[in-house]
């Protein structure tokens, strides 16, 4: 097995409380090759709002560069703002690991929108329910993760969700609000109550945060 990298800096690793991880180490957390490749070319410059699928919001802190032989790999580095988590992004994984700017206004009320009145189908199989939600809170799309939201708290009307259900909801929740916030410059609490109003229209309630600890 190889040992964590010893040097500041691994390509496609992640700088843990200021210790680089070796990337097969986190692999499932990081660089997570069952994530789908996505065609996007941005690119970014430090002090960028960014989101990293399925982790959340985040800034460009740096824009390095180091030679692996005879080649030079360029490469971002973002900290992930609820976790400080800091990221390595080497420029040809940003598409496949689906790294974006965060949404805007279009996209914003595209959202509020589908929570008022967008419809949601969940399927019975609770096996491919859940590996159907999972694949789109990896897409890195926002729309995405609002539809997981709403077809989760749809079907808590029917019956309790799963321990795993309710985890999916609570990240769907936080991905949202997080972004949301980070995009509108607005308090966290703002962006619960501008979903809450939006959810209110079908007869849906946006989850508390303190409702869903265990």
């Amino acid at each position: 097995m190889k040992p964590a990298a010893i040097d500041r800096f691994w390509e496609g690793g992640v700088k843990l409380n200021h210790r680089v991880v070796a990337p097969h180490t986190i692999a499932t957390q990081v660089l997570d090759s069952s994530a789908p490749a996505l065609m996007n070319n941005q690119s970014f410059s430090i002090g960028d709002k960014v989101v990293y699928p399925n982790h959340g919001v985040g800034v460009i802190e740096q824009i390095n560069s180091r030679t692996i032989g005879s080649q030079i790999e360029k490469f971002y580095l973002l900290k992930i703002k609820a976790s400080s988590l800091k990221v390595m992004v080497p420029f040809h994984n940003v598409g496949s690991v689906g790294l974006r700017r965060v949404v805007r206004n279009g996209e914003v009320q595209k959202i509020l929108d589908f929570l008022t009145d967008g419809k949601c189908e969940n399927h019975t199989d609770w096996k491919y329910r859940f590996k159907e939600n999972s694949d789109k809170m990896r897409t890195g799309s926002l729309l995405d993760v609002a539809e997981v939201l709403k077809g989760l708290l749809l079907l808590a009307q029917a019956k309790p969700l799963s321990f795993r259900e309710k985890k999916m909801l609570e990240r769907a929740r936080y991905l949202l609000v997080s972004e949301l916030a980070m995009s509108k410059n607005w308090k966290e609490s703002e962006i619960e109550e501008l979903l809450n109003k939006a959810l209110s229209k079908c007869k849906l309630r946006f989850p508390e945060a303190s409702s869903m600890e265990s």
